[in-house]
């Protein structure tokens, strides 16, 4: 670990978003989105990504190195995740080269057999870096906005809103020219993100579309689409369903967060791949767009967002773990930016380092912990095996109560795996929901992606196990 002038780090936590990919298209109100690949660019995005990252944080002469084994990956050091969602492989791929670039090949990835051998991992000492591919249906914590049914009601809403509509009349003239640049797709501010993506994408990788294109005709529309963007994941209070991506991938950052300054854990750094909604919510959430820190506006291909976490110098008069925020726009974004926390309902000024406990105070009911807990905030009664959960959590409530126990709807149970379910119900419960499960067809033992890769030693549990729900974690 190093110690600077003011603190000594102990580890991170970031959320980085996927690099450049092909054409893709999203539900304008449901968010369910159509699988797309990532390209050649998106993975060098990516690589240099983790490059830059290792050379701040992992390499022993970096800045602000953290005491990783570096050059060799620790499984017990690093935790990876990965969105498996709506936009197919393209997450999953971004965190295999990122990964490639925090922990390239090296010969120090050798080792002696019995018989005086010495063998090296292919590719010069390729290192295999375990990365938890989250399946949406089986875990939200990642993508908690799609198939969340008050998400899309607020949406609908928000098409109908008078600043919507007044938008969409101002910008009118604009959308009305766009048709020629389109090959056939609607044009409204509705689909606003859609038309934008589409004409990102094909200025990226189509010379004749980015020839004929109007020089000014990409930055209007981008800027339609932040205002799209910002409107659908945000939220004027924390706990609105506006934040929904942010709330749900709140308990794996403070998971993270508490285990990284957990002397006896040897967690430094947690990594989650994601698409660029939950930077938007986090941001609403965070402050820092309300104090004009940053933009109201899409983050680039592989922006990544790093927590750091800190112990205060030894002369300080608190020894207490603090974070500090840091942004990087993109890969064309030369470093990292310091952002400065504002405290939801307590200290709307912003906080360059806050004190972890404040953090979690403040921001932990906003979290979403479980499955059950999104069923009901998303009033979801049948994707993600809210129906089970729904019924069993009944189940429980009623037998409870007879017991005069006054247990209610926010018992902390979440499906493991395929649907299994967790430490919150009774054995009973557990088999009537596996019982009805195999009956209906929908749970079976089949491993669902093959890309999908297990963690070593990273973590032990599962996201929504009883022991990382945020509630229930003290410091």
């Amino acid at each position: 670990m190093t110690t600077s002038q003011d603190s000594t780090i102990l580890g991170l936590v970031l959320i980085a978003r996927h690099g450049d990919r092909e054409g893709f298209y999203q539900d304008p109100t449901t968010y369910a989105a159509s699988a797309t690949s990532i390209t050649p660019l998106g993975e060098t995005q990516e690589f240099l990504l983790g490059s830059f990252i290792r050379s701040l944080y992992l390499e022993p002469n970096a800045s602000e190195y953290i005491g990783t084994t570096f050059p060799l990956f620790n499984q017990s050091q690093v935790w990876v995740r990965a969105d498996a969602g709506g936009e197919g492989g393209v997450i999953f791929d971004s965190a295999i080269a990122a990964t490639q670039g925090l922990f390239p090949p090296t010969l120090a990835n050798t080792i002696e057999l019995a018989n005086g051998t010495n063998v090296t991992a292919p590719f010069s000492g390729y290192q295999y870096v375990p990365i938890e591919s989250v399946e949406p249906e089986e875990d939200v914590s990642l993508e908690g906005y799609t198939s969340c049914t008050n998400f899309a009601n607020k949406n609908t809403a928000f098409y109908q809103s008078p600043g919507f509509l007044q938008k969409a009349n101002e910008s009118a003239a604009f959308l009305q020219s766009l048709p020629p640049f389109l090959d056939g797709r609607s044009v409204s501010l509705e689909n606003m993100w859609n038309i934008y993506d589409y004409m990102n994408v094909q200025s990226i990788h189509n010379k004749t579309f980015a020839d004929r294109l109007p020089p000014t005709f990409l930055a209007q529309a981008r800027d339609l689409a932040n205002y799209h963007e910002y409107g659908v994941f945000s939220d004027p209070s924390l706990e609105g369903i506006g934040n929904i991506a942010g709330r749900t991938i709140l308990p794996s950052i403070i998971t993270a967060m508490q285990r990284i300054v957990n002397a006896s854990d040897p967690l430094l750094f947690h990594y989650s791949a994601i698409a660029y909604k939950p930077f938007l919510s986090l941001f609403n959430m965070t402050g820092v767009i309300a104090t004009d820190q940053l933009p109201s506006a899409l983050v680039e291909y592989a922006s990544a967002l790093i927590f750091e976490l800190r112990l205060p110098s030894p002369t300080s008069s608190t020894s207490e773990p603090f974070l500090r925020l840091q942004f990087k726009n993109g890969t064309t974004d030369p470093t990292f930016h310091t952002l400065n926390i504002s405290l939801p309902f307590s200290s709307p000024s912003p906080i360059p380092d806050i004190p972890l406990s404040t953090f979690i105070t403040a921001f932990e009911p906003a979290a979403v912990n479980t499955t059950l807990e999104w069923c009901l905030i998303c009033n979801q009664t049948s994707d993600r095996y809210c129906g089970a959960l729904l019924n069993a959590s009944s189940s429980s409530s009623s037998s409870s109560s007879a017991a005069g126990s006054g247990e209610n709807l926010k018992e902390r149970i979440s499906p493991v795996g395929a649907g299994f379910l967790g430490a919150g119900l009774t054995l009973a419960v557990l088999l009537f929901i596996l019982g009805a499960g195999f009956g209906l067809g929908f749970l079976s033992f089949e491993r669902r992606d093959k890309r999908r890769r297990r963690r070593g030693g990273g973590s032990q549990r599962g996201l929504h196990s009883e022991e990382n729900s945020v509630r229930e974690t003290k410091i």
